[in-house]
């Protein structure tokens, strides 16, 4: 299956570069009949666009959706859908002194290697999250697919930036994730988040922290055992955002330190449905959706461009350098990211919930 591709049912073909012309996405599968037009696309965009806050990249994008097929008098056709972002604020001049020179923690080196230099450096070109962007407008459809079909519904924040984390647990209020530029639903955790960001850009470095995603009102049986279950697929959309080096579900690793006596989540009844009294398996067993909330934590890195010195090397002399990175960067990538993890979770519970039969081709 070529790379830029994404689903099975609900397939999403990402294209574009980070300073090329544009960024867009072409979404095949979705049910004919669904209300749809770029103000149910755009306001996802807005969460993700970049220069918004101190604790973000300067780069100024209005990223502006045009939907160019796939509609017809505000409702799908049934045809792909093809979306577009145009590129308008890319100072590709910035990259000019690094060329040959990979910047470490990037793909530059990598990316040279395996296209024998003939790929987009500018920005990340092709690996740069930008491309994001093409993730969630897919994922603005799918979010509002699951929403009017099953009433699922699915919201991100952060979790932890560095060594701060919030208390206690997410309470179901959307609202006060976006109350604050760190997008984390504890007020006061989000101050301390915020300054741990700006001390480290004032130093000249970066932090990583962790984005938590809960799914609710999925039904039991969402997941295609053994190589599409429900975790594998998360877990293979939410690796393609950069920056990405861990997913877990539910207890995660902490319950690998558990005793099965306290890691089991014992069923019991509610309302003549069953339930589990812990939610500990993150609402998946043997990778089929059991009714309970999906929980999801993904752990970002942290950013690799920095304006401290950092060692490298020249491919074209041979030589070891030390290079300092300019432009515009994100000091710290969480914060843009929920909208990108509601809009992967979407795009793969909507694929699979097509798949197994719950959503029908045709919304009546």
């Amino acid at each position: 299956m070529p790379g830029n591709l994404l689903g099975r049912r609900l397939v999403l073909a990402s294209f574009g570069e980070s300073h090329g012309k544009c960024v867009g996405a072409v979404l095949e599968g979705c049910p004919a009949g669904l209300t749809l037009d770029e103000t149910d696309v755009q306001p996802m965009l807005d969460l993700r666009r970049p220069g918004q806050s101190a604790v973000s990249t300067q780069r100024k994008e209005y990223d502006k959706v045009e939907i160019l097929s796939g509609t017809f008098r505000g409702r799908t056709t049934g045809a792909p859908i093809t979306m577009i972002i145009r590129n308008a604020d890319a100072h590709s001049s910035d990259y000019d002194a690094l060329s040959g020179r990979p910047r470490p923690g990037h793909s530059d080196y990598t990316a040279a290697v395996k296209y024998g230099g003939h790929n987009d450096p500018r920005g990340g070109g092709r690996f740069s999250g930008r491309l994001t962007a093409a993730d969630v407008m897919g994922g603005a459809v799918a979010r509002k697919l699951l929403s009017e079909s099953l009433n699922v519904h699915t919201h991100s924040y952060t979790h932890s930036i560095g060594r701060v984390s919030m208390r206690g647990r997410y309470r179901g209020d959307p609202d006060k994730i976006y109350s604050n530029d760190v997008r984390c639903p504890d007020a006061d955790a989000a101050k301390l988040m915020r300054a741990a960001i700006l001390e480290a850009r004032r130093a000249g470095d970066s932090l990583g922290g962790i984005v938590e995603s809960i799914t609710t009102g999925l039904p039991t049986g969402v997941g295609e055992p053994v190589f599409a279950s429900l975790e594998s697929e998360l877990s293979k959309a939410l690796f393609s955002i950069p920056s990405v080096k861990g997913v877990e579900f539910g207890s995660g690793f902490a319950g690998a330190r558990r005793r099965g006596s306290q890691n089991n989540d014992e069923y019991a009844y509610k309302g003549g449905k069953v339930v589990t009294l812990t939610n500990n398996a993150g609402g998946i067993l043997g990778g089929i959706s059991d009714g309970m909330p999906v929980t999801t934590r993904v752990a970002f890195k942290p950013v690799s461009s920095i304006s401290s010195p950092q060692q490298t090397v020249d491919l074209e002399s041979g030589t070891e350098e030390v290079i300092r990175v300019g432009g515009r960067h994100d000091p710290f990538v969480v914060p843009r990211a929920p909208p990108v993890v509601d809009a992967l979770v979407s795009l793969v519970v909507a694929d699979l919930a097509l798949e197994g039969g719950f959503i029908g081709a045709v919304l009546r």
